[in-house]
């Protein structure tokens, strides 16, 4: 039997809803609540811009999904949905919107030309999962960065900024009250709803549903989002495939030259593998570099990197 409604986290799904001309109003409420706009400071439109970012691994493709825009002040917006955990995640997030901040420049531009940039990141992992001395998370699901000044506490240099909503954090239940609540609800339960409750019947939340229900879908799109999941699930389980066959050739290894040579050969062996598999090119100095590391930590590191990553440097990061 079919889900009623799509997983919004996924790839086809999210872009379904946020990323399609026609369905700019759910984009820009969602924009404005989670950037917590009202009155004047409201987005009333937006403009989507070209550029997404997929990551060459068939297998890993959906780990990132983005959709990109601007508002009539110029201001951009990188809308993200970060589906797996990976090392480097918030250097990665840095990266993406500090490259939309520069990238506006172009030969004949000056830097008073430049527009705000504000990196928007949907988590389907806890990013900061540290808690107080009575439980509650130190950082709130939404979170909001910006630069400030340290002994005063003056805030400042706001031309690029970030926001989080951290999924796992939702602790309101069936009952979600608050827009972010509701926003969180949408898309950690739409997949398990058999129908639109109460709490998202109204505004942009119901427009999304509908949007999602996988009736609407044609066999060309339901084929799309079956892919989409798979896709998904394959790269939850790339990686601990990967350490699986490394952990296995260490102890291979290990009976000819020691057991802490042969974990070491293996992390070597599942690396180069991996970055064979996503299409990433080394130089003969690059697999020299993997071949001669000695700490498993770094082996590790840069096998995580490989999720995402676009070039041998983004893995040796």
């Amino acid at each position: 039997m079919y889900a009623v409604f799509a997983d919004p986290k996924t790839d086809f799904v999210f872009k379904r809803i946020f990323g399609a001309e026609g369905r700019k109003p759910l984009l820009i409420a969602l924009l404005n609540h989670l950037l917590e706009l009202d009155g004047e400071r409201r987005i009333l439109d937006v403009q989507h811009l070209s550029g997404d970012q997929h990551v060459g691994v068939p297998e890993l493709k959906l780990s990132i999904v983005d959709v990109k825009c601007t508002d009539a002040t110029g201001r951009r917006f990188v809308v993200e949905m970060q589906v797996l955990k990976v090392e480097g995640f918030e250097k990665r997030v840095v990266y993406n919107a500090s490259k939309a901040y520069v990238m506006q420049l172009r030969n004949a531009d000056e830097y008073p030309a430049l527009c705000d940039v504000v990196g928007v990141t949907i988590c389907n992992f806890n990013l900061w999962p540290e808690r107080d001395e009575c439980g509650r998370p130190r950082v709130p699901m939404l979170s909001r960065w910006r630069m400030q000044e340290q002994h005063s506490g003056e805030r400042g240099l706001s031309q690029v900024q970030y926001v989080f909503l951290e999924l796992p954090k939702y602790a309101a239940g069936d009952a979600p009250e608050t827009l972010i609540d509701k926003w969180a609800y949408f898309f950690r339960e739409a997949k398990n709803l058999n129908v639109v409750p109460p709490a998202l019947s109204e505004g942009p939340f119901r427009d999304a549903l509908e949007v999602a229900r996988t009736a609407t879908f044609s066999p060309g799109e339901w084929e799309a989002y079956e892919r989409a999941k798979m896709a998904e699930q394959d790269a939850r389980g790339a990686l601990v495939v990967a350490r699986q066959e490394g952990h296995r050739e260490g102890h291979r290894e290990g009976h000819r030259e020691g057991l802490a040579e042969g974990k070491l050969q293996g992390k070597r062996d599942m690396l180069l593998r991996l970055l064979a598999r996503a299409g990433i090119p080394l130089t003969e100095d690059e697999r020299a570099r993997v071949q001669q590391c000695a700490d498993a930590a770094t082996l590790d590191r840069w096998v995580d990197n490989v999720l995402g990553a676009k070039t041998a440097d983004d893995v040796f990061s």
